[in-house]
């Protein structure tokens, strides 16, 4: 196939997915695999990073080169996200020291916060995050490798995250991006993007960092070694790249004041385009993507992974019918759950089954099952978490009102989004509509976009968000929204009622 094609390719929490474009924004070619995520310990999230990020980057890259017969050479231009943002240590050599302490799901630097804000005090803290400290943030993380694990520490050239290693491994060149350096490695970088010796010093030194990009610079050009191994042409143009949920929100075309991207993947994610930056203890701010914009933004830790265990777990039947060549399990699961009423017949799930980030911000919150009888069945489960993640969003909505900024339109993204069922529950929950484009792929469909902005094929964000094409509208059900007002009210109430029990538990 001649012509001028873009590939982008996300690394997620369980699996990674590519996509192959063209100029017009078509999709050429997809592929996809899956991989774990390992909990050695309570708190503890880890990747391998060449057995996982970078083996599903060459792997999909290869796939996606042999499934569109694209000739590589016109493949112009290659952007990575990846989960966002983690702590990985490597050598000169961009060899992994250790595995990759993952973002927020991640909370073992507990102690380094409470150290952290004992040295900065909590209103610096609060003058740099906008909140407190927490498990999203890398600099305790890195400052928690310093402490326990000291010959790493020592013999680390570069602390990286996802999107920055894949980045390295294939240019050579150690880049973060503004959007997700400047927020998540805060305060170690200055606005501008230069490292900050002073603050630094208690830290890491000031070389230990990558250097900061734009999401759409170009970082390098891809190695002969990384041709190799990837497929790629060597010298093909590679983007500094981002997060995974930054190039899912690009990808939907977000970029308008009000403009809300509504992530389904293993947690949720959600940003709302803001014109200023927000100080609020309970969710997160950043400067966006989009050069001169802002957002406030918000993480839970649990959604796919919730669903993936009951899958795993409470429909295990299921998943073999689905290994076996049969229906998907996950399709059967919402089926299922479409026969039981709004309200989960008085069941309600609690979805911190991986503790939670915001609004709550406890690492020890756990997930809870309220109001079981003997009448309930697995399908009431189901429900009952789909409709436990929806309230959690609209928890978020709520303080985003709050806080000023108004949610005006909400696009969804993400693997999640194909349940039809739990899409119409989020939107009669929150009372909001929920759209996803007609592509809805995700990041790396928002990576391959970046990368034709990146590479000057197309004239800026302007043009990007006019290739994205819409698809379904779900409409809230007002009488729904008035009925869930309820159920709403009693899940707010339920954490701090069991804060304490749970916290002794955990």
């Amino acid at each position: 196939m001649v012509g001028t094609y873009f590939m982008g390719i996300d690394t997620g929490t369980f699996g990674s997915k590519g996509v192959i474009i063209d100029l017009d924004g078509n999709v050429i070619a997809e592929s996809s695999t899956e991989h774990g995520m390992e909990n050695p310990r309570p708190n503890h999230y880890e990747h391998d990073a060449d057995a996982v990020w970078w083996h599903d980057f060459c792997l999909i890259s290869n796939d996606l080169i042999a499934r569109s017969g694209v000739d590589p050479e016109d493949i112009k231009g290659v952007a990575a996200s990846a989960l966002g943002a983690d702590c990985l240590p490597v050598d000169e050599e961009c060899r992994p020291l250790r595995k990759a302490i993952l973002y927020g799901i991640d909370a073992r630097a507990l102690d380094q916060c409470a150290e952290l804000t004992d040295l900065y005090g909590i209103d610096q803290i609060k003058a740099w995050f906008g909140r407190p400290l927490g498990s999203s943030d890398v600099m305790p993380k890195i400052l928690w490798v310093k402490q326990n694990e000291p010959d790493i520490y020592a013999r680390t050239y570069k602390f990286l995250t996802g999107s920055s290693f894949i980045t390295a491994k294939l240019t050579g060149e150690y880049y973060v991006d503004k959007f997700l350096g400047l927020a998540s490695f805060n305060p170690l970088y200055d606005p501008d993007g230069t490292p900050n010796a002073k603050l630094c010093g208690p830290i890491c030194r000031p070389d230990q960092l990558a250097r900061v990009g734009e999401t759409i610079d170009i970082a390098g050009y891809v190695t002969a070694q990384a041709a190799k191994e990837t497929g790629l042409a060597e010298g093909t143009p590679v983007t500094v790249g981002t997060d995974d949920s930054g190039a899912e929100g690009i990808s939907c075309g977000i970029g308008r004041l009000g403009d809300l991207m509504l992530q389904f993947g293993s947690s949720i994610y959600m940003f709302l385009v803001a014109d200023r930056l927000i100080d609020d203890d309970r969710i997160w701010r950043e400067r966006f993507i989009i050069p001169g914009t802002f957002d406030v933004s918000a993480g839970t830790n649990t959604a796919g992974t919730l669903t993936r265990w009951l899958r795993d777990q409470i429909f295990s039947d299921l998943k073999a019918i689905e290994d076996a060549g049969g229906e998907n399990a996950y399709a059967a699961m919402a089926r299922e759950a479409a026969d039981i009423p709004l309200g989960s017949d008085g069941l309600i799930c609690m979805p911190y089954f991986a503790g939670e980030r915001t609004p709550i911000n406890d690492p020890k919150a756990r997930g809870a099952f309220v109001g079981l009888d003997l009448s309930h069945t697995r399908a009431h489960l189901y429900r009952a978490s789909l409709e436990g993640v929806a309230y959690s969003i609209n928890q978020h909505f709520n303080i985003f009102e709050e806080d000023g900024v108004p949610v005006r339109r909400v696009m969804a993204a993400g693997g999640g989004t194909k349940n039809t069922l739990w899409m119409q529950i989020v939107s009669d929950v929150t009372g909001k509509s929920i759209s996803v484009p007609a592509i809805g792929i995700g990041a790396s469909y928002g990576d391959a976009m970046m990368a034709a902005v990146a590479t000057g094929h197309w004239d800026g964000f302007d043009e990007l968000a006019s290739k994205v094409r819409p698809g379904v509208t779900y409409e809230p059900d007002r009488g729904n929204h008035e009925a869930y007002k309820k159920y709403q009210a009693l899940f707010d109430e339920l954490y701090p009622a069991t804060r304490e029990i749970v916290h002794r538990l955990s």
